[in-house]
Parts: structure tokens; sequence; C-alpha cells
């Protein structure tokens, strides 16, 4: 990430702690992460310890300071959820995509998480692609929904071209 961006980002801000926050969202909304340069550029700016920026970007779990895949695919793991079958759906996403919960594909295309829970016990096992949810997720369902994304990926790259 450039430093002008992350300069342009934090230009103008307060000086409170609820600036730091939101100036990391919108950090990572810019590059898709917490770049280690731009935490510590914000820390200077922000005259906060640099340990205090990288407990709050540690502490919530919207943050990352990894990148994340070009989709990110996020598995329920709460109680409704796993007695539902989650454990077959978390195999059957580290089988496809041969990454555990945290890791990114080698190719960059996919980042798999797992939270404690979505809100939408009744539908589960839920899975979130990108922001929107399947519910009553099922080995077959998450395979025809990786098949989904891939081609719909390969048709931009070939609409691109």
């Amino acid at each position: 990430m450039e430093m002008s961006n992350v300069d342009a980002i934090l230009e103008g801000r307060g000086q409170e702690p609820f600036d730091v926050i939101e100036a990391l969202q919108d950090l990572q909304a810019s590059c898709g992460y917490l770049p280690e340069e731009a935490l510590r550029r914000l820390s200077e700016q922000f005259g906060v310890p640099l340990i205090e920026v990288f407990r709050l970007a540690n502490f919530y779990k919207a943050f990352t300071l990894t990148p994340r895949g070009r989709h990110l695919l996020t598995v329920c793991s709460g109680t409704a959820c796993h007695v539902r079958g989650e454990p077959r759906i978390l195999d059957e996403l580290v089988g496809q995509l041969g990454v555990q919960p945290g890791e990114t594909t080698t190719d960059g295309e996919f980042t798999v998480e797992t939270v404690n829970c979505l809100g939408a016990c009744a539908l589960g096992p839920v899975v979130v692609l990108d922001g929107t949810y399947h519910d009553h997720m099922t080995p077959a369902r998450l395979r025809t929904l990786l098949d989904t994304v891939r081609q719909q990926d390969r048709e931009e790259v070939r609409a691109s071209a």
C-alpha cells in the first residue's frame, strides 16, 4: 500500500479513541487488510503506542493483518450449526480448497474463516460467501457453490481479456 494513500485516509481525523477504530476500518476497506506500515503510520499520527494499535487490530474479528483472498468464506461453528452438520461442511471446504480455517488458498482466490455464531441458528449450517448467507448447507450444495463461484470468476477473466 502506498503511504500517500494511508496519509489521505488518516488526514483530518480526530484524536479520540473511536477515531482509531474508524481509521482501521477505512484502512482495511482500502487494501483488504491492515499492513504493518499503515499501522505504524496510524500510531505516529494519532500518538497512540503501536502495541495499542496492534491490540485493537487483533481484538476485533473484522480486522485482519494478512491479505485475504478474493472471496471470503465464513463457516458458522456455533452449537446449532455444529449439531446440524458444520463439521462435514468444514471438512468439505478444507478438502476442496486445501486450506485450514484462517488460511488463504495459494492462488489468492479464497480465504476460509470460522466464527462462533452468525446469529442464523434456525438456518444452520450456515456459510457466508462474500457477505451473502447460504443456509441449510450440505457438502453437495457447498461443492455447487464453489463451482459456481469459480465459473463466474473464469467468465469475468474472459470478459476482461
